[in-house]
């Protein structure tokens, strides 16, 4: 099964939490009927993209990292990699890149939630997991970002945008 057909599937199968959620379940799985190249940069009129919100084991603080070229306080995430098998798999090793944590653990049950917002590069159909982070885990600044940090829930309002604090409420929602 490619890439392409496992985002398929798991869009397909991902029992959207809402009405809005629903709408930009079926935007994607339309943008994948639509587009071949879909999954991927190259595809200028939107690509589906993949992010996981890292959460400490106790599940009292999340991981976020300032983004170098966005300079903004976000989850883990980002484009698909022909190397990728499945989508589960492309967020999973977003999120260890970008944290480096090794050993985090996606949330069962698929997605958490979908976002799509317009980047430099084009329209992002983000499709957002969480994983949890194993107990002692350090993290380690990647190439793309400027800072990482632990924020407790409640601070997150402060420092990340509307995506970024729906994905938390969500995410916190399912633990």
């Amino acid at each position: 099964m490619s890439l392409h057909q496992d985002t398929a599937r798991v869009l397909t199968e991902w029992p959207a939490p809402d009405a809005a959620q629903e709408r930009l379940r079926q935007h994607y799985g339309d943008h994948l009927a639509a587009y071949p190249d879909g999954m991927w940069k190259a595809c200028g009129d939107g690509h589906i993209t993949a992010s996981a919100l890292v959460v400490d084991l106790d599940r009292e603080r999340v991981l976020l990292t300032l983004h170098r070229k966005l300079r903004m306080w976000l989850q883990m995430g980002g484009h698909c990699e022909p190397d990728d098998a499945t989508l589960a798999g492309a967020a999973l090793r977003e999120a260890t890149e970008e944290s480096g944590i090794e050993g985090l653990m996606l949330l069962p049950g698929g997605p958490v939630r979908l976002d799509r917002h317009h980047t430099p590069c084009a329209w992002h159909l983000d499709v957002q997991y969480a994983a949890v982070a194993p107990r002692g885990a350090v993290a380690a600044i990647s190439d793309e970002s400027l800072d990482l940090r632990w924020f407790g829930y409640d601070e997150v309002a402060d420092v990340a945008d509307e995506s970024v604090r729906h994905l938390v409420t969500r995410t916190r929602a399912l633990l």
